[in-house]
């Protein structure tokens, strides 16, 4: 899989928003059935389950992420294992929406931070979190 610039939709925004939108739809408080709706169903089962499963896409973004390395490294499988890593990420994404809105957030939220930390180096930003107070 090579991505170019061309199979990024016009507004990577504007389908994070329509997507956020509809997990939002699906929300027990807005009705979400979770007979009809993966994301009614898994929030029906509470924080642990889609909080598990945020986790579980994590690991699997790492896996993959190792597999295209070795991938790269060894000059085969590497379209495949790019194909893998974008959809490991793309569930990861969606499974942290999902946590988002359960807890009242957006993904304008997140574009809001990582808009504050930047100009900041990683090892600025680092020791800005190390020195608050813990929660």
């Amino acid at each position: 899989m090579d991505l170019q610039t061309s199979d990024i939709p016009a507004s990577t925004g504007q389908v994070l928003d329509r997507l956020a939108t509809t997990i939002e739809s699906r929300l027990p408080a807005q009705g979400g059935d979770p007979n009809a709706s993966y994301v009614a169903r898994l929030l029906q089962r509470g924080p642990d389950a889609f909080l598990k499963k945020v986790g579980e896409e994590a690991t699997e973004v790492v896996m993959a992420g190792k597999d295209l390395d070795a991938a790269q490294a060894s000059g085969t499988g590497v379209d495949e294992s790019r194909a893998r890593l974008v959809g490991e990420v793309a569930d990861l994404w969606f499974h942290s929406m999902v946590a988002l809105a359960q807890f009242g957030l957006t993904p304008a939220d997140v574009v809001a931070e990582l808009a504050r930390r930047e100009g900041l180096s990683g090892l600025q930003e680092f020791a800005q979190r190390r020195q608050q107070p813990a929660r």
